[in-house]
């Protein structure tokens, strides 16, 4: 009886150790990343004069006052600088995780090189 009682506890232990594995990988890839919230963050030269959001091309946006933010999309961070800009207005600050876009980058958005 001994014998059997340790076998099933042997085979027991491993797949509950999966279980538990399993459900600890699809905790964190469930977990929202700061790519789906706020990859871009952009400062406007003027506020909004209420809460605004937008889709241009495939970026979803929202900006509150004189910031905005969107996720993370294929295009380069001079283009979605371009489009945003053209949109709500000047930008004064363009940054990703990466960085922030320099002065004569941000000039450039904004259409004043």
């Amino acid at each position: 009886m001994i014998a059997r009682h340790n076998g099933a506890l042997r085979q027991l232990v491993p797949a509950l150790l999966a279980l538990a594995g399993t459900v600890a990988t699809f905790g964190a890839t469930a977990t929202p990343s700061h790519a789906a919230t706020g990859y871009y963050s952009v400062t406007l030269a003027a506020p909004l004069a209420s809460p605004k959001r937008f889709v241009d091309g495939e970026t979803p946006w929202s900006c509150t006052g004189a910031e905005c933010t969107a996720p993370r999309n294929t295009s380069r961070p001079a283009i979605v600088c371009a489009r945003v800009a053209k949109k709500v207005g000047a930008v004064t600050r363009f940054a990703t995780p990466e960085g922030e876009m320099t002065a004569e980058d941000l000039a450039k958005c904004n259409g004043t090189h």
